[in-house]
């Protein structure tokens, strides 16, 4: 098991039921391939530095977890069909 780091940007359009919704669809993809998570918290809604698919802004999210290589590969997938996510960021803490 390795730490991972993982940054979203979900669409600013998204309300907050939502924005949860999408919260515990990615928590579900972690903890279904064995991952743990030690921290799942929205940073609030940030300019971004150029668009994004015409938008201007975006709602963050951090969440820092551990799990092996391979269950990443299946992660990232999952994000890159995820409609609402703009954009994410996984990297390994430590090593």
């Amino acid at each position: 098991m390795r730490d991972y780091e993982l940054t979203i940007i979900v669409n600013p359009q998204v309300d907050e039921e939502n924005l949860k919704a999408t919260v515990d669809k990615i928590s579900r993809w972690i903890t279904d391939k064995g991952g743990n998570i030690s921290q799942f918290e929205p940073q609030g809604k940030r300019k971004l530095a150029y668009p994004i698919k015409k938008f201007m802004e975006g709602n963050y999210l951090l969440a820092k977890f551990q799990s092996d290589a391979k269950a990443t590969k299946e992660i990232e997938t999952n994000l890159k069909m995820a409609e609402d996510v703009l954009r994410y960021l996984l990297i390994k803490v430590g090593e």
